[in-house]
């Protein structure tokens, strides 16, 4: 099982960031959470840290956990660990991803994400969305 971490960065207008994979890795395409790999000796706090000044440029703080969910692609196995995360200086730019935006809740569902994150986006939806807390 691979231990992988990934960040929960709120923006403004409660939207939250997310980043679109470059076309020639697998899930191509595919749009996901900022994040990557636990080296080894690494925390999963030290490695959402690096993950996110290597993808991203900037430097992150990783708050309390979201979430963790497992999932077996047909290449690998994984156990996601999702932290909210606040970025503490630097202003994301394209490192390695096809692309990056702030969506809200409720656009979720114009984004074809990895299928690891359908667990995370369901509790983002029920926990985040506007509409879902005004009814």
């Amino acid at each position: 099982m691979t231990e992988v971490v990934a960040a929960l960065i709120r923006g403004k207008n409660n939207t939250f960031l997310i980043a679109q994979r470059p076309p020639h890795k697998a899930r191509g395409l595919l749009w996901e959470f900022v994040g990557g790999k636990v080296e080894p000796g690494e925390t999963k706090r030290d490695a959402l840290s690096r993950e996110c000044r290597e993808e991203l440029g900037v430097s992150v703080e990783a708050d309390d956990e979201f979430m963790t969910v497992e999932h077996v692609y047909p290449d690998v196995s994984i156990r996601l660990t999702v932290f909210y995360a606040h970025i503490v200086s630097g202003v994301p730019q394209l490192r390695e991803h096809a692309a990056l935006t702030y969506i809200t809740p409720e656009q979720i569902e114009h984004y074809d994400f990895c299928p690891a994150d359908r667990e995370i986006l369901a509790r983002i939806r029920a926990e985040f969305s506007v509409e879902e807390k005004q009814l």
